[in-house]
């Protein structure tokens, strides 16, 4: 892959995030919650550093995802018996998506509990 033009190397990685997308259910639920969080922050219209914070987390999560796919599916092609060791690191990698999803959702909270009363007295709810 070295020495390719960028625009090559583009697309192998849009290719994976479609193979990603069409093979990995968790993937994919994590795009629609991408989705909500923009609905959300078209909602709440926030600053743009909340933009930026969301858009990094929500990138992350599936970044992270994208990686957990990857490593799984490289171990599974590799050693197809089940193995204890081979079961910790599919663990470790699993939870390391969770804790950048428990981050996204930390970070969402933060940003309701910023920007939602003025939400609610934007709609005399206040």
């Amino acid at each position: 892959m070295k020495g390719r033009h960028w625009l090559h190397r583009m697309r192998f990685a849009t290719a994976g995030l479609r193979e990603g997308w069409r093979r990995e259910r968790s993937f994919r639920a994590h795009g629609w919650f991408a989705l909500g969080a923009l609905a959300a922050l078209l909602l709440l219209r926030p600053a743009p550093v909340w933009w930026a914070l969301i858009a990094l987390v929500a990138a992350l999560v599936m970044g992270f995802e994208l990686i957990n796919s990857a490593l799984e599916g490289l171990i599974d092609l590799l050693h197809p018996a089940i193995h204890p060791e081979i079961k910790v690191i599919k663990d470790m990698a699993a939870g390391a998506v969770l804790l950048m999803g428990m981050a996204a959702v930390a970070v969402a909270a933060a940003l309701l509990v910023v920007a939602g009363p003025a939400v609610l007295a934007r709609w005399g709810w206040r």
